[in-house]
């Protein structure tokens, strides 16, 4: 086989790898012509492969679209940047448009980085994939969507609902004065349940945000700490980790704090307290163990644990099997670790209780 032959097999070789994948590849020509595009570039335009072939690329894009490029060729050549990644609306010979990424490269050198004459390679000046973008848009616009509704019901919730309980709290200040009588503390616990939904909701509207900074979490010192600011009655923890995660402090706070609560509302045979935090101490009480994970940690206890049918469930927002839980308590759990980055499940711990474990997590030492 001639050194043509074998050229022109592994240039087959590597177009049918090319068109087998979904997403749009061209070249272009120092020139600014089209040299090669697979079959995906062809269907996403519109337009034959042949139709395509010798033409300016920009004659085939909007100008916006061409600019941007422009712009990043610009940058790049000044070293400015690394990658040459462009979102941009992809112009198809119909007219239509859709959003798109693009990333490109150079060739640099050109041939001179390959075996001479090699026409596949002497040609290009560059080269890239595109890739159709429209299920992530519309899943981006939908999440922009929510966390704006959920803006708007923090406003109601932290105005229009907290307004009138500080005046009906006001009210019973008043009462107190004037008379006692039973009927007023159940008033103070209904007023006191209020106050933990709301703040639990304001949670869950919060937790629509992105994680922007992180830092340094020694979980020993931290756990111990987030342990002391939950009412956890006889309830026992016991860390079993002396290892640092990357993490928001006061999101990560939420994590075990809502955990914590979750375990002793679940692993006593108490009932909530008037200040909605925890239970009283029944005839049993709960210990919380905190460990290592492979790529994260483990939060457990040894209470009844979580029926195999529900673990998808307790996430929900407002699921809740317990008479005074709020049920928002593992829908922030679950909310904070995708901020994150991270994944959270629910399995059986070794005593048989729930066993909450979060992975994907950056573990600094």
């Amino acid at each position: 086989m001639t050194g043509t032959d074998r050229r022109d097999e592994e240039l087959r070789r590597y177009e049918a790898i090319l068109d087998s994948i979904d997403d749009a590849v061209y070249a272009v020509r120092p020139d600014g012509t089209i040299a090669y595009v697979n079959d995906r570039y062809a269907e996403m335009k519109g337009a034959g492969r042949e139709e395509l072939l010798g033409t300016q690329i920009y004659d085939w894009v909007t100008e916006e679209a061409a600019e941007r490029a422009r712009a990043v060729r610009r940058e790049m050549a000044a070293g400015e940047r690394d990658d040459g990644v462009v979102e941009y609306e992809f112009l198809t010979a119909d007219g239509e448009r859709f959003p798109v990424e693009m990333r490109f490269s150079f060739i640099a050198g050109g041939g001179d980085d390959h075996e001479p004459g090699d026409e596949a390679f002497d040609e290009f000046d560059r080269v890239g994939v595109i890739r159709d973008v429209s299920d992530r848009k519309r899943r981006e616009e939908a999440l922009r969507e929510k966390n704006e509704r959920l803006a708007e019901f923090a406003s109601i919730v932290s105005h229009d609902l907290r307004n009138p309980l500080n005046v009906a709290e006001g009210r019973l200040d008043l009462a107190r004065e004037e008379c006692d009588s039973e009927h007023l503390d159940h008033v103070a616990r209904a007023h006191n349940r209020m106050n933990v939904l709301i703040e639990d909701l304001l949670t869950v509207a919060r937790d629509g945000e992105d994680v922007d900074e992180t830092e340094r979490v020694p979980l020993r010192g931290f756990v111990e700490e987030c342990w002391e600011g939950v009412e956890t009655a006889d309830a026992t923890l016991r860390v079993e980790t002396d290892r640092a995660v990357r993490a928001d402090r006061s999101r990560l706070r939420q994590v075990f704090e809502n955990l914590a609560r979750n375990s002793v509302e679940h692993g006593s045979t108490g009932s909530r307290t008037e200040s909605g935090d925890s239970v009283e101490h029944g005839s049993e009480s709960v210990t919380l163990t905190v460990g290592d994970l492979d790529g994260g940690f483990y939060v457990a206890d040894d209470g009844p644990g979580i029926p195999e049918a529900d673990r998808e469930r307790v996430f929900d927002p407002g699921y809740t099997t317990s008479d005074g839980g709020t049920g928002f308590g593992l829908d922030i759990v679950e909310a904070v670790a995708t901020a994150h980055g991270w994944d959270v499940r629910v399995t059986d711990a070794d005593g048989g209780g729930a066993r909450f474990e979060f992975t994907g997590v950056d573990v600094v030492d």
